[in-house]
């Protein structure tokens, strides 16, 4: 398949005609992809109000539900690590899309689960959610994916 929209190099992209190594190309590739990646989720939520960091806690409490999560769990399981989940978890409580409690088990912790609001949100953004997939599926096959996944993970395996 082809990507909709023709392909620049990086190169292209932040107007550099050479690179001291193909390992530096890679690095710059990744920072500049995340990057790109990021606006892409950005562009995406922004009808729902939501940042990416929102919606990632959104979706480990629902993956969690009707459990609940410690503030500390979710930051552990975020994808942002730099992320404030805290804070996260204070904004998304007033917007009613989570509850919070003081963990029974320690009362140093919160306990935060999903409410009906926000699993009722996730469901209509669940209905969008195959936009920026098809978006990955115009530009690359299924195991030119997988490869990439893998070869991702090695990368943060050194």
């Amino acid at each position: 398949m082809k990507p909709s929209v023709p392909v620049k190099s990086l190169a292209e992209e932040i107007k550099q005609s050479s690179f001291e190594s193909d390992h530096q190309r890679v690095v710059l590739n990744i920072l500049f992809t995340n990057g790109w990646l990021k606006e892409q989720l950005a562009q995406w939520l922004k009808p729902y109000g939501l940042t990416a960091q929102q919606f990632n806690v959104l979706r480990i409490l629902r993956g969690q539900h009707p459990q609940p999560v410690t503030t500390w769990e979710i930051r552990d399981r975020m994808l942002d690590k730099m992320s404030d989940a805290s804070r996260l978890v204070d904004r998304l409580a007033k917007l009613k899309y989570v509850e919070k409690c003081v963990s029974p088990g320690d009362r140093r912790l919160v306990d935060v689960r999903i409410s009906a609001a926000g699993l009722s949100l996730l469901e209509q953004i669940d209905v969008r959610t195959t936009a920026p997939q098809e978006r990955m599926k115009e530009a690359l096959t299924p195991e030119e994916a997988q490869l990439l996944s893998s070869l991702l993970d090695k990368l943060r395996a050194c």
